[in-house]
């Protein structure tokens, strides 16, 4: 059985319970995800499906990729990943995976790429109070500070939080509660948020460790 689906970040936005609570919630688009290729433990020496998400023109499709979408009489897949599962019974290829192997209740873990902010400074990349603000401290706001470690060693030690590149890194969000699952209008409606912008591909498993109580 399929653990898991492709899907794309519609956005957020909020809903109400009976008590008049506003809880947040993410709408994600999930599937339908026609099942390309099989991987057996005989043949790839691991057990997973490879599914397919979104429409892509033919002419933005290189050669190897169309035989491999037409060996699987799959007309076009934009996006290909793989699943990892316990089981190939009732799992063939050409088969259509949808929101409906997820259920109302149920946790999932939720991957993405986090939205892309740049060469950042620490004190946005790595939340740092910044220097002093008064006593001729102007120039110090946004600055580390001292980064050395004195006479011994005599050098920064690799890993030290500094300024660079922030964002834009695979993120995944565990044990989301599962609002609504609806398979006709192929969206799912997960608690809370998730990694990276409106039109992100999100990748939505089942769970696989769930919280301590």
């Amino acid at each position: 059985m399929v653990n898991g689906i492709i899907g794309r970040k519609v956005g957020m936005t909020q809903i109400f319970e009976d008590s008049g609570k506003a809880v947040p919630v993410t709408v994600i688009e999930a599937g339908p995800c026609p099942i390309v290729q099989l991987k057996t433990q005989e043949k790839d020496g691991y057990q997973a499906v490879q599914l397919g998400f979104g429409e892509q023109k033919e002419s933005r499709t290189n050669s190897p990729k169309r035989g491999h979408l037409a060996k699987a009489n799959v007309d076009s897949a934009r996006v290909l990943r793989e699943f990892h599962v316990q089981s190939l019974e009732d799992v063939s290829v050409g088969n259509i995976v949808d929101a409906s192997v997820f259920s109302e209740g149920e946790l999932v873990d939720v991957t993405g790429t986090s939205k892309g902010r740049g060469f950042t400074g620490v004190v946005k990349r790595w939340k740092f109070a910044g220097g002093k603000k008064s006593h001729g401290g102007e120039q110090d706001l946004r600055r580390p500070g001292s980064i050395g470690a004195s006479a011994t060693p005599s050098r920064v030690f690799k890993g030290k939080r500094m300024a660079g590149r922030h964002g834009a890194k695979r993120h995944t969000i565990q044990n989301l509660p599962v609002i609504q699952a609806d398979p006709e209008r192929n969206l799912l409606v997960v608690k809370g948020a998730v990694p990276g912008p409106p039109n992100g591909l999100l990748l939505i498993r089942k769970a696989s460790k769930a919280p301590s109580a």
